[in-house]
């Protein structure tokens, strides 16, 4: 058997994102004709067809859907291999940078990040996408740069580095009538109302398995969708809330701030560590590198 021709990855890389041989055509500035005659060699190198009729368009078939994936990353592996390492002054880099990030991290940290980006590319934007859920196709598309969160999340491909350990602490007004107690029982807590930060209406965590362990269940009065409407809430009713010690911390300090008060689970739960992802074909982008270490610098150095 005849060794594949590498030179028809790019190709392949083409029509698997564009879906049609007229939008690979032109994103390669071929011709309908070459890019059709590219697809014919494709389909007897793959054994598969790649693209089906559908209707009046095309539609990719299984096997060239399981191939998007990974082509990206094949094929920059590929290209990477054959160009010289490239040497990168920052302050050249002019490019805009996707970090996809929840509400508390934008909070706490974008504004350190933007300072830091700026003092060394000055040409270098930072843009921080909403994060309204944990699907990783967005690294593999390339839309986002860097995604921050907990490692598993995201696919086992994607590669990660960790940031910064933290956990979950309770929040309640100043005077709840819960803060007078002794000490904060687990019954106690689970008894209060609570406003809970869910993205998708999931009403459990470690906190609820925790007091389920002991026979209790919290009464959850409220969901909102980050943690910034639940310290609105919690500190402006009698209901108390969840959120992380990192957050909790850059908004009302340790102690806690004038209208809030932070205090420890009266049921363990899991520390995190939350992380900086990216997809393995970025892995040799000087200027994504940098940016790599610089999230590291400043989320380390908070």
């Amino acid at each position: 058997m005849s060794e594949p021709d590498l030179n028809l990855l790019t190709a392949l890389e083409a029509l698997l994102m564009e879906g049609s041989v007229a939008g690979a055509a032109r994103r390669l500035r071929l011709s309908p004709s070459a890019m059709s005659r590219t697809l014919s060699r494709l389909r007897a190198a793959t054994g598969d067809p790649l693209l089906a009729r559908a209707g009046r368009g095309m539609a990719l078939t299984p096997h060239a859907e399981a191939l998007r994936g990974e082509i990206g990353a094949v094929a920059e592996a590929a290209l990477a291999a054959l160009r010289p390492a490239p040497t990168l002054d920052v302050k050249t880099i002019d490019r805009i940078f996707t970090i996809r990030a929840n509400e508390g991290f934008v909070e706490i940290f974008a504004a350190r990040l933007a300072a830091a980006a700026r003092a060394a590319a000055p040409r270098a934007r930072l843009r921080f996408a909403p994060k309204p859920d944990k699907n990783p196709r967005p690294l593999r598309d390339g839309v986002v740069d860097i995604d921050i969160g907990v490692l598993g999340e995201q696919g086992p491909e994607l590669k990660a580095r960790a940031l910064f350990r933290d956990g979950f602490v309770g929040v309640a007004r100043t005077g709840h009538p819960l803060l007078r107690e002794p000490a904060i029982t687990p019954a106690a807590f689970a008894a209060c109302g609570h406003v809970v930060a869910t993205r998708r209406g999931v009403l459990t965590g470690p906190v609820d398995e925790a007091l389920a362990g002991l026979g209790l269940r919290r009464d959850i009065a409220v969901l909102v969708p980050n943690f910034p409407a639940v310290l609105t809430i919690a500190a402006t009713s009698d209901l108390i809330g969840l959120a992380t010690r990192s957050y909790v911390e850059a908004r009302l300090g340790a102690g806690g701030g004038p209208a809030l008060v932070s205090f420890a689970l009266p049921v363990a739960t899991p520390e995190i560590t939350v992380s900086e992802i990216w997809h393995p074909r970025m892995d040799a982008d000087a200027a994504h590198r940098w940016l790599r270490g610089l999230v590291v610098e400043v989320c380390r150095g908070r």
